[in-house]
């Protein structure tokens, strides 16, 4: 019971620990220990403060009680020796060890004024450099009608059932994107977007196959994809050629999720899971979904490169 590994520490208990070595079964038990207690004291939290995150993103609430809880939580399980969030300018030395967790404690903040999808995102690096080669694991808890978490490990992608009352369980095993795809979605202001993108985007609204899912939290619109298969991005503007989301906290730990889950991940011409990050906080473009749409993308953006 998540009340019992509350009460015995960040000890990975049942199906988690059975399924993952430590210290990786620890950390995604701790998350989902802490999970409920972060859903829980959102009501009350949906006040901004007069503070901004590194990124220059004014904070709820909300997003410094989800990072105080995640930093607790994760900074007590034996072997992590780095803490890093979204919502500090720095990494947080928590022990002895090179292991380095990274969190989005509440993705999606800003949704939480009209009662819509949020997340939580993590990943799992073995160095403090938070270079995508230096991935071990990663995952992202969905505050949705249920709560949920989505873990990828050694290029298997598991989705578990988290109750504050009951055994963390799988809802579902083995992951893969489906091979129709069915929902798209994409962020950023359409005035700012670039006119590659753009006749991307009109060829993708001209499929018949594909239905607009966007709903402002990354993480709620790639479990749309994760579920029905697709194509989530979030562009290089005009005025922001390396787009909005944060490679460490966003991009590199979704594009294991979908690239574990057989589907391809970008930043408009390579793998996610290349980037080699120069700063905890450094921005990237990001396309996640079936292979052949974010192929027919990377091909799109290469043609218009060329022509200029």
């Amino acid at each position: 019971m998540l009340s019992h590994l509350l009460a015995m520490g960040t000890s990975a208990q049942g199906p988690l620990a059975d399924r993952y070595t430590n210290p990786i079964a620890e950390v995604f038990s701790a998350i989902a220990t802490v999970a409920p207690q972060i859903r829980a004291g959102l009501p009350s939290r949906r006040r901004y403060l007069d503070v901004s995150n590194p990124s220059g993103e004014t904070q709820l609430a909300a997003d410094v009680f989800a990072d105080e809880l995640l930093c607790a939580a994760v900074g007590d399980v034996e072997g992590v020796g780095w803490y890093g969030s979204e919502e500090r300018p720095s990494h947080i030395d928590v022990g002895p060890a090179e292991l380095t967790v990274c969190v989005d404690p509440l993705d999606g903040s800003t949704n939480l004024k009209p009662n819509a999808a949020m997340g939580t995102v993590v990943s799992i690096y073995a160095s403090p450099r938070c270079h995508a080669a230096d991935l071990e694991a990663a995952g992202y808890v969905l505050y949705g009608p249920i709560l949920t978490m989505v873990t990828a490990v050694d290029g298997e992608v598991t989705e578990w059932l988290l109750d504050g009352d009951e055994p963390v369980s799988p809802l579902r095993e083995d992951i893969s994107l489906p091979s129709e795809p069915l929902v798209y979605g994409f962020g950023g202001r359409v005035h700012d977007w670039t006119p590659s993108f753009t006749a991307y985007v009109r060829s993708i609204e001209h499929d018949s196959r594909l239905k607009l899912r966007y709903g402002g939290a990354m993480i709620g619109d790639v479990n749309q994809v994760l579920t029905y298969g697709g194509i989530f991005g979030y562009p290089m503007l005009v005025d922001a050629p390396r787009g909005k989301l944060r490679s460490v906290f966003e991009a590199i730990p979704v594009g294991a999720i979908i690239e574990a889950a057989g589907g391809r991940s970008s930043d408009g011409a390579r793998s996610l899971l290349r980037l080699q990050p120069d700063d905890l906080h450094a921005r990237t473009p990001v396309f996640v979904g079936d292979r052949s749409l974010v192929g027919a993308l990377e091909a799109k953006l290469a043609e218009a490169g060329r022509q200029h």
